[in-house]
């Protein structure tokens, strides 16, 4: 999916705009590695009834580095000295500037593909993201007030625990995006499935 607002998702950390534009931006963040992956269908269909300029990260095109000891310790440097135009914080900027949210990943193993959990981290962004209140509580510091996770699984035991329900709490307790839902489609594996019907069920109820 490529609409107005462009695509990112090439080399380690890929370029991403930043500064306010004069359209709304919805960022769709794609966790999806299947060309045929049904959770991009229904996502590529809710995001063709939208309105906004679709800018489009693909996590499947980024090489996210390695968080080993000497990577932390110059993150937290950064942070530290609020060097936010660093290119290691693009991600988190585009993130916390996008009026609305779209991710798109495909139930694996009772959670989502690893991708997501590693843009989750880059993003997870003292100052950027969030913030804590003197207490001690994380504070939201993000621009979008409406966040959808849209998903699919061959069975129907989907438990949102791991999945949906980690980057709900992430969302609404960390980013300050009070407004998350769950467009989903289960059983498409099942023997005698009707696949078409369960998908258009799914994009008709996300609409």
């Amino acid at each position: 999916m490529e609409a107005d607002g462009g695509k990112t998702g090439c080399g380690c950390f890929p370029a991403a705009k930043t500064g306010r534009e004069s359209r709304n931006m919805l960022l769709f963040i794609n966790a999806c590695v299947r060309e045929q992956s049904r959770t991009k269908r229904i996502a590529e269909a809710y995001l063709s009834k939208q309105k906004e300029a679709v800018t489009e990260v693909r996590l499947d095109q980024i090489m996210f580095p390695l968080a080993d000891e000497e990577f932390l310790k110059r993150r937290d440097r950064l942070i530290a000295g609020r060097e936010f135009s660093d290119p290691m914080f693009v991600l988190a900027r585009q993130f916390a500037e996008a009026d609305r949210i779209v991710i798109a990943a495909p139930y694996w193993d009772l959670s989502f593909p690893a991708a997501l959990k590693q843009y989750l981290e880059q993003i997870n962004v003292l100052g950027i993201t969030f913030e804590y209140t003197p207490e001690g509580y994380p504070k939201g510091l993000c621009r979008a007030k409406e966040l959808c996770y849209i998903t699919s699984a061959g069975g129907h035991y989907c438990p949102e625990e791991f999945g949906y329900g980690y980057v709900k709490a992430l969302a609404q307790n960390f980013y300050g995006i009070k407004e998350v839902k769950q467009i989903k489609a289960v059983g498409l594996d099942i023997v005698g499935a009707d696949v078409e019907e369960i998908i258009r069920n799914a994009i008709k109820t996300g609409i």
